[in-house]
């Protein structure tokens, strides 16, 4: 079941809300839960119901590890033995669910064996979920965190507005809010947040990210099959998806935010405009904002921390603990950043590519600030344009990978976008380019159809107004900012906007606008398109 359908806007939705705050309106509080829970249930099993056996045997078996951990004392060698078990169980089954079918394709291409594995089908949600139960159980040993309450830790995993997808959420940001009375009474305004937000999300995924997707796919589909492709096609491939792929994430983490809002929780943030970012370090605190955060501190510190102790014990010289200290551990968590998203060596290119970004940003860092300094651009207007450009094109080249199906096929893309594969005019543009034209074709330029995969016009108008859209406009956080739309991973990370009469107010004005966008939205779901990160 899908956000973007009309089975849920109509049937589950309205029947899951009414239920928990009609049951939760009359005290019984535990029943509401329990009511929720079993919908989230159902809205699991609707992909496959076999699969709710592999989601409850891990909440069953995380919930019981947690239970002991937090009730053996400290030092005990056994409670660090638990902790350890646990983890090891939850990675081997994502490892077989996700990675086995991989593992095995290269087994047998480097080893040259034979060994056949009936081809594993990824359970939705499987890396969100076992993830967000592995950092409770690392909580639950720091003291962090305690459970008593089966049916809260049930809605803790089983939530359905973050369960497929994210975001990932820590046990100390949703368990204080379950045991709230205000949370199971039917509040207009947390109805009207989480509708308005809602919207605007589905608008995202239906209209923006679903509209230029027809450009987006077939030129990947036709660089699989061995196309040469020319340098417009590469960039113009490449550029649909970057922003199908903004729209379809950003539209998501909304619309989860918005049904989270209806039941008067509040999730936390997943998605900050990450492509006004002006360095890549800025890029990664705003996109997938949890996954980073569960990154940075459940790998990238305690990794940091003991080769960074390690180093200063050798005494090595500054350029070794930098290598140690900050090299290694960025590396070290990109390259799982990267197959946490996909069993493929594209993926994995992916994450170690943006190791070398964030490397190469940390290196420039040192030389900017230090003794020293470099000034190459007094302007700090022009220095940010500039940093955000080199952001920018640098993360559209990593989508590539990111959505490529084979090495091949990301090297045959990114062969055209740096113009390995010559540069091409349209015939139209014949007789109308003055002086120039003889330039251009005496320096390789060749007068040749330059898009094959639709209308060029259409495409340049998509990509000129999602940009638009995603660098321009405000975000979905700064338009709700007056009602707390989310909770903040990093503290004022969402900039309130200097013309306030842009955001929300449970005006007649926005339910005209919010009500149109529904309207126009619900029109476009002529086909049900899952969400790009339920791949993930």
């Amino acid at each position: 079941m899908l956000f973007n359908s009309y089975i849920f806007l109509f049937l589950f939705l309205p029947i899951t809300l009414l239920g928990f705050h009609l049951i939760g309106k009359q005290g019984r509080h535990r029943v509401a839960i329990a009511w929720l829970v079993g919908s989230s249930l159902f809205f699991y099993g609707w992909w496959n119901p076999a699969y709710l056996s592999l989601l409850l045997f891990s909440i069953i078996f995380n919930y019981s590890v947690g239970i002991s951990i937090s009730n053996i004392f400290d030092g005990n060698l056994s409670k660090k033995a638990i902790l350890i078990t646990g983890i090891i169980v939850n990675l081997s089954l994502l490892g077989y669910f996700k990675y086995a079918n991989f593992f095995i394709d290269n087994l047998n291409t480097l080893a040259d064996t034979h060994i056949i594995l009936r081809e594993v089908i990824l359970p939705l949600g499987i890396s969100f979920f076992t993830f967000q139960q592995i950092t409770y159980l690392v909580d639950a040993y720091n003291k962090k965190t305690k459970e008593y309450n089966f049916l809260h830790y049930c809605l803790f995993v089983t939530f359905f507005p973050q369960l497929i997808a994210g975001p990932i959420v820590h046990h100390r940001e949703m368990l204080p809010q379950f045991t709230r009375d205000v949370i199971y009474r039917l509040r207009s305004k947390h109805l009207a947040v989480g509708i308005t937000i809602f919207t605007l999300g589905l608008f995202k995924k239906v209209v923006l990210a679903d509209g230029i997707s027809v450009y987006a796919n077939p030129v990947f589909n036709a660089a699989e099959a061995g196309v040469v492709l020319t340098f417009f096609e590469g960039w113009g491939g490449s550029l649909a998806y970057a922003f199908q792929l903004y729209f379809d994430f950003s539209g998501y983490s909304d619309m989860a935010i918005g049904l989270a809002r209806m039941f008067g929780i509040l999730l936390p943030l997943n998605f900050n405009s990450p492509y006004k970012a002006t360095n890549i370090s800025d890029f990664w605190r705003q996109w997938h904002i949890t996954l980073s955060r569960l990154i940075r501190d459940y790998l990238w510190n305690p990794v940091s921390l003991l080769l960074t102790r390690y180093a200063i014990n050798k005494k090595y010289s500054n350029f070794g603990i930098f290598i140690l200290a900050i090299v290694i551990p960025i590396f070290f968590s990109f390259f799982w950043i990267g197959l946490w998203h996909g069993a493929g060596w594209n993926f994995v290119l992916f994450g170690l590519v943006h190791g070398s970004y964030i490397v190469i940003y940390n290196v420039w860092t040192r030389i900017k600030y230090s003794t020293r300094g470099l000034m190459l651009i007094r302007s700090k207007s022009i220095s940010h344009v500039i940093g955000w450009l080199i952001t920018f094109v640098s993360v559209v080249f990593s989508w590539v990978l990111f959505r490529a199906e084979s090495i091949e096929g990301a090297v045959n893309i990114l062969s055209s976008m740096v113009g390995l594969h010559g540069i091409h005019l349209s015939p139209a543009l014949i007789g109308h380019l003055g002086a120039l034209e003889p330039w251009l074709l005496t320096h390789g330029v060749v007068i040749q159809e330059m898009f094959r995969f639709g209308s060029m016009v259409n495409l340049l108008i998509l990509i000129f107004t999602m940009f638009f859209i995603s660098i321009v406009f405000p975000n979905t956080q700064q338009i709700m900012y007056r009602y707390r739309p989310a909770l903040e991973t990093y503290k004022g990370e969402v900039k309130r906007l200097q013309r306030r009469w842009l955001e929300w107010r449970p005006t007649m004005f926005w339910l005209i606008f919010i009500s149109l966008l529904f309207i126009v939205s619900i029109s476009r779901i002529s086909r049900e398109s899952e969400f790009l990160y339920f791949n993930f």
